[in-house]
């Protein structure tokens, strides 16, 4: 068996589930970026973030970058970095209102543990 060498991976090598927008997910993309023709979508990205180790950061996007993927759904568009990935492939974004909030939600499979918050997230 050959062993892996932490400094050749790359994010290329892989073949990625990718990521899936609900409807209702969409649909707020669509929203969010109705108000300006030069926005292309929503960037979803992965940053050291809480005691859970990661958290999710979302930015409208006018520029994509050379790495980015794309995802789409119903005319909305989903970008998120190749590095990104190997912690978040397979993940189902959502758009939900619970009570007065409106959220996005990340129903993510590689997601092992979360903080009490909710606000960050681990993968093992």
């Amino acid at each position: 068996m050959q062993s892996a060498n932490p400094a050749s991976f790359s994010p290329d090598d892989f073949i990625w589930k990718g990521l899936t927008l609900t409807d209702s997910a969409a649909k707020q993309i669509s929203t969010l970026a109705a108000g300006d023709a030069a926005i292309k979508g929503l960037k979803l990205g992965v940053k050291t973030s809480g005691c859970a180790g990661f958290g999710y950061t979302m930015d409208l996007v006018k520029e994509t970058a050379k790495d980015d993927l794309e995802f789409s759904h119903n005319g909305a568009s989903l970008f998120v970095p190749l590095q990104a990935m190997p912690y978040i492939d397979g993940t189902e974004v959502d758009f939900v209102r619970e009570g007065l909030n409106q959220i996005f939600k990340f129903n993510n499979p590689k997601a092992q543990h979360a903080c009490g918050c909710g606000e960050s997230f681990g993968v093992e």
